[in-house]
């Protein structure tokens, strides 16, 4: 009608006024569908503000003849249940969930959720040293996070988590991470992260959720967490990526106290987030072999905390800072 001839000047203004105007409400109207989670099916909404962080789908979008996702979706929300020292499956884990560390099923902005997965792997990292694919990097997890065994690549729990992944990614264009992926990355300290200060954080903040020992919550079912144990033999091991404080601090700004910090509203200032970490990954936890990662050594992360390094500093500096000598200290070598 827009293209009719007959529809000239102010008349076809108003005309494609209207239909934006209509375009918009259906926009705020599915918005308010898709928050409440009764939004239309999983692919027919597109991106509307590029601004907006990343934020998956309702679980309750899943269809109920996706079986296997469901599956999926269920191992990563109770993994305990399924795979911890009681696990109706197998006994391999060390009793936290998936979903302790990739908050609603890896479905949050910047908790360390799930969105980008399926568009960059395969890929290199420097920390195999190995093209790796989702089985791998899945099984990092079980190994390291919940200091366990791997699944069986072609068994159907891995395949459910497979499958889970894909629907929670599978509309991101390949290679591409949108905003909110991951771990945000805070800026560094001009100082070292404080295990003192971060001890206060922790009391104050923490502790009312995890314990002022560290050990969690176990749920009411007896098979679980109702908030997972942040150090000692049932948390996650020093091979995990949280272990590394930039991870830890990173995750932490942007979800906790749970139930009541999101990007939107961090209770945690950056300081605190540092500080914090530094205090939680001093504290002991299972050890893991890592003699075989990061074979090459150049490439190890500024806040790894174990050496050897190439770059001079010491391990104490790599694993509470201040990072962003290490950082300069590394440019002017590469420049040499």
């Amino acid at each position: 009608m827009i293209n009719n001839p007959k529809i000239t000047g102010t008349k076809t203004f108003n005309l494609r006024k209207g239909i934006t105007a209509i375009v918009s409400l259906f926009l705020f109207l599915s918005a308010i569908l898709f928050s409440c989670g009764t939004g239309p099916e999983k692919k027919d909404l597109a991106q509307t503000a590029e601004e907006a962080p990343w934020r998956g789908w309702n679980k309750y979008q899943i269809k109920p003849e996706d079986t296997l996702v469901q599956l999926g979706r269920a191992l990563i929300e109770n993994t305990s249940y399924y795979l911890g020292p009681k696990g109706t499956i197998a006994a391999i884990t060390n009793g936290m969930n998936c979903q302790n560390c990739h908050l609603d099923g890896g479905t949050l902005p910047w908790a360390n959720n799930y969105s980008a997965v399926v568009s960059t792997y395969p890929k290199f990292r420097d920390r195999s040293g190995s093209l790796e694919t989702i089985p791998k990097r899945v099984n990092d997890c079980f190994e390291r996070s919940l200091n366990g065994k791997p699944l069986d690549t072609a068994g159907l729990e891995m395949r459910a988590i497979l499958a889970y992944m894909h629907w929670v990614g599978d509309d991101i264009p390949k290679g591409k991470k949108p905003k909110g992926s991951g771990i945000m990355d805070l800026p560094y300290l001009d100082r070292a992260a404080d295990q003192a200060k971060g001890k206060a954080v922790y009391l104050a903040k923490c502790k009312v959720c995890h314990g002022p020992d560290g050990q969690g919550q176990p749920n009411v079912e007896g098979y679980g967490y109702a908030y997972p144990p942040l150090w000692g033999k049932n948390s996650y091991n020093s091979g995990a990526g949280l272990f590394r404080i930039s991870r830890f601090a990173g995750y932490v700004k942007n979800t906790m106290p749970f139930g009541q910090a999101d990007f939107h509203n961090p209770q945690l200032s950056n300081e605190e987030a540092w500080d914090v970490a530094a205090f939680v990954n001093s504290q002991p936890r299972p050890q893991k072999d890592l003699s075989k990662d990061w074979p090459d050594i150049s490439k190890k992360p500024v806040d790894h905390p174990f050496g050897p390094y190439s770059d001079g500093f010491t391990e104490e500096q790599h694993k509470y800072g201040p990072f962003a000598a290490i950082v300069n200290g590394r440019k002017k070598t590469n420049k040499k």
